[in-house]
């Protein structure tokens, strides 16, 4: 940011601004003046609209005005929060000296910069979201057809990751990994920042900020993080072979340290994962599947999310989401979610017992960072010390179980007795919110602190006896002893009565009716009140702050058992909504087989307003290895589609699934290819958009894989479309992937005489005349059918057109059936009307317009368009 208005002749107070803007040129700096943070000069004029603020000024030394504006201090994370959801970093510059007893100004200097990746207040953060800083390293380092490097921190809960992405695609790969974690902000080298932006940050709301290299230490990645974790190798963390994903988690661990100051306290270690330990899932296949957010509202509301989080704690909630967004291959460990879920799910009592507890239980991840990087309020503390005393009950509830999982969970449910009872003893039951309002140490922990409180209290009570006694000493019964923060105490008498005012009163203040007076005792004893009370706030204050630094050192062993916590509550959970939505145990294994027998959609079933007509479901790579399903838009194809490739997930993930019975083969990657859409910001069409998601199946589906395709083909003419379809599913058919082929193009069902392991499907319907009942039942065998009209009639479309269509219907598909041109179709206008003979007549525009017109996929205004259009080229 420029520096304007800096010249000779500032002030002392803005050269000790610009000394310190200097350092951090790129954030907005709150600076701290009074009971306000002010900003200044650009910053001023970019925040305050921000912060819905009066941009005002101050008059400099030259004569000029200085832009500014303020906020109260007491209330600056509200605006800290406003700051950051606009993109914003912010710097607070703390006066870090008693203004009272300085000399000339007061010294500040700043104590912590805020980003969208590094804040810890609950009022920056979403409770069941976690809130990830991530940084990215590439060799080569312009990141152009590179390997890649990956560390992921959630300063907020201590949670430290890294990976590499070398080999097959990296580049898809690191953006499915990115859409995944949607983190806050996003760290990149400087050089390579600008050559990247573009396409690292096209559509998303992550904040990317440029790293200098010369904003950090000398030394080697590597030794950046030995120096952190105090250790002297990184075999124990699994990445010591791993110079990109080191280099990754070092711009972290330094951009921490030199931003969020005192962040780094609660990292005590990191841990190393691989993508390919879990199901591939790219960003299509979550947006289509609704794993975590509804595809057509935005939100969670209508998510797999929403209806499965039946978790109690934020812990929980979080966890459950990273486990549906990242499904096990493992079938050991799969199999040991799914036995303790069954265990919970089956025992009322021991999971309503669980469940119970775990309401009692605070955020323990979060609490245990904020005491940490030194942001825990007297209240967090409390709670951190109720929730503790939670866990011995909690791993006793558990500690019979049967299931693997839970014992391990019980294990690791360390009661940390030693940690709460050094809160217990520090803090009263119920303390303020805020350090500055006192009252918050228990009487007994500090022997100078309860000597202070007794001074106190013996003036004050003798101050509350002053009055009584001064009214039978003077005889003046209206006499009264207040206070304020002026004059501090003062004894008042009305004018009625002043005669009778003893010599020793000493007047110091007249009001229109009475006279306050003040005496010498009683000013000793306001002395000693107000000298006590103030050293009392200073020793609370000091001892608060060393009791959180206390309990910040034990982060790493809070947090382990948080972890614990997170992960009980969220097999409880599992449990709880397999319960309440009559889900069966899927089993689970390597086989290439998928089973499903009256399988239902989670979210339509637990949201729909009907209910929901379960059906069954037969894959392998044998004689079910590609299903070709037909039937008419709105019968259930697309649900059908979904429902499998949920299920499928949700067994993956360790829940039980909404099914009478399941099978699951593990499938190493789900691809979907549902619905269409534009991509007007990379000027991408419907159809270029649909080609785009079909070649990432084709390219990268194995035998292993599980693809549900709605539609293929569609955005372009019949015949195109028809060839494109038949090769991509001859394509999926020779790699193998278990595939669903929902399609209109009821020519693929021939495939299923062609090649081995096609089947034909089909969604029964019921017709009652022109219209139709959808039975929503998937059963063997093709239809060449798909009701489009009837559709487009319940759609509203008008009657002319609808009985226009069918008419051009009936001509095109005798045409078909005679092998040869269809008889005269006339097409009519209001002023006119013109013969053609379809199909020999091939020149002619509006022949080929409507020789490509698909009826089954239009809605009713592109019907009504097309019928438009063509009535105009028949009248050239």
């Amino acid at each position: 940011m420029a520096r304007k208005n800096s010249k000779d002749g500032e002030t002392p107070l803005f050269r000790q601004y610009w000394q310190i803007k200097k350092q951090y040129p790129d954030v907005l700096l709150m600076f701290r003046l009074g009971d306000f943070y002010e900003m200044f000069f650009e910053d001023a004029v970019i925040a305050a609209p921000i912060l819905e603020v009066t941009l005002t000024s101050r008059p400099s030394a030259r004569g000029d005005r200085v832009p500014m504006c303020g906020v109260p201090y007491h209330a600056v994370e509200r605006y800290i929060a406003r700051l950051i959801s606009a993109g914003r970093r912010v710097a607070l510059a703390d006066q870090i000296e008693d203004p009272r007893t300085a000399k000339g100004i007061v010294r500040r200097k700043v104590t912590r910069v805020v980003t969208p990746g590094t804040v810890v207040e609950d009022a920056l953060l979403e409770a069941r979201t976690n809130n990830y800083l991530v940084a990215i390293s590439a060799r080569p380092s312009d990141l152009v057809d590179a390997d890649y490097g990956l560390a992921i921190c959630d300063v907020s809960t201590g949670e430290f990751l890294v990976t590499e992405l070398v080999g097959g695609d990296p580049r898809a790969r690191l953006m499915d990994e990115l859409e995944r974690l949607a983190p806050a902000e996003v760290l990149l080298p400087e050089e390579a920042a600008s050559a990247c932006e573009e396409w690292i940050t096209e559509g998303h709301a992550w904040t990317l900020t440029p790293i200098e290299k010369e904003a950090f230490p000398r030394g080697t990645p590597r030794d950046a993080l030995l120096k952190q974790f105090r250790v002297t190798s990184l075999r124990g963390y699994g990445c010591e072979e791993m110079p990109l994903a080191i280099e990754a988690a070092a711009t972290i661990v330094n951009y921490l340290r030199h931003r969020h100051l005192d962040a780094l306290g609660h990292i005590g270690g990191l841990a190393t994962y691989s993508t390919d330990e879990y199901m591939g899932l790219d960003s299509t296949a979550r947006r289509n599947l609704e794993l975590t957010q509804s595809l057509w509202e935005g939100g969670r509301g209508r998510s797999l999310l929403a209806v499965l989080d039946e978790t109690i704690t934020s812990m929980g909630g979080r966890l459950m989401r990273r486990w549906l967004e990242r499904p096990l291959l493992d079938v050991e460990r799969i199999n040991g979610r799914l036995d303790a879920v069954e265990e919970l799910s089956r025992g009322a009592l021991l999971r309503g017992e669980v469940r119970e507890l775990l309401r009692e239980v605070s955020d323990l991840e979060r609490l245990a960072s904020r005491a940490a990087t030194g942001h825990a309020s007297p209240r967090d503390l409390a709670a951190l010390r109720r929730s503790l005393e939670i866990v011995p009950t909690l791993r006793h509830a558990i500690s019979d179980c049967d299931a693997g999982l839970l014992g391990e969970v019980a294990e690791r449910l360390e009661s940390l007795d030693d940690l709460t009872s050094l809160i217990g003893a520090a803090l009263v039951d119920e303390p303020p919110g805020s350090i500055r309002d006192g009252g918050m140490i228990r009487p007994g922990y500090s022997a100078d602190l309860d000597e202070l409180r007794g001074t106190s209290s013996e003036s004050k009570e003798w101050i509350a006896r002053l009055e009584v006694t001064e009214r039978e000493r003077t005889g003046i019964q209206s006499l009264k002893v207040g206070f304020n923060n002026v004059f501090g105490y003062y004894i008042e008498v009305t004018k009625a009565n002043l005669e009778s005012v003893p010599d020793n009163y000493q007047r110091k203040q007249t009001l229109a009716n009475a006279e306050r007076y003040i005496t010498p005792a009683l000013k000793e004893r306001e002395a000693m009140v107000l000298g006590a009370e103030e050293k009392i706030t200073a020793l609370e204050q000091r001892l608060f702050s060393e009791l959180r630094d206390q309990v910040g050192a034990q982060a790493p062993r809070v947090l382990a058992v948080a972890a614990a916590v997170a992960e009980l509550d969220t097999l409880a959970g599992l449990a709880e909504a397999a319960v309440r939505r009559n889900y069966c145990r899927p089993t689970v294994s390597e086989s290439p087989r998928i089973f499903i027998r009256n399988g239902r959609h989670p979210v339509v079933e637990a949201l729909g307003e009907e209910p929901f007509i379960p059906n069954d479901c037969r894959l392998n790579t044998d004689d079910h290895r590609l299903l070709i399903i037909t039937g008419p838009n709105m019968a259930g194809k697309s649900t059908y589609l979904r429902q499998v490739a949920l299920i499928t997930l949700l067994a993956q993930v360790g829940s039980m699934v909404p099914a009478d019975e399941a099978e699951i083969g593990v499938v190493d990657r789900v691809f979907t290819r549902v619905g269409a859409h534009d991509d007007l910001a990379s000027g991408q069409s419907t159809f270029m958009v649909e080609m785009h998601e079909t070649a990432i199946i084709l390219n990268n589906a194995t035998a292993r894989s599980l693809v549900i395709l709605d539609e293929i083909g569609r955005g372009t003419s019949t015949y195109d479309g028809l060839s494109i379809a038949w090769a991509v599913a001859e394509g999926l058919h020779g790699i193998g992937a278990k595939t669903l082929f929902a399609t209109h193009y009821h020519h693929l069902n021939d495939l299923a005489e062609r090649l081995d392991g096609v089947q034909n499907f089909r969604v029964a319907v019921k017709e009652d005349g022109q219209d139709i009942v959808w039975l929503r039942k998937i059963v063997p065998g093709g239809t060449d059918r798909s009701y489009g009209i009837q559709v487009a009639r319940m759609a509203g479309l008008p009657s002319g057109a609808i009985d226009r269509a069918g008419e051009i219907l009936q001509e095109l598909e005798a045409g078909n059936r005679d092998g040869g041109p269809a008889p005269d179709t006339r097409i009519r206008t209001q002023k006119q009307e013109v013969q053609l003979t379809l199909f020999e007549m091939a020149d002619h525009p509006a022949v080929e317009a409507l020789r490509d017109l698909d009826l089954s996929t239009m809605s009713p205004i592109e019907a009504l368009n097309a019928l438009d259009r063509l009535q105009k080229q028949a009248r050239e």
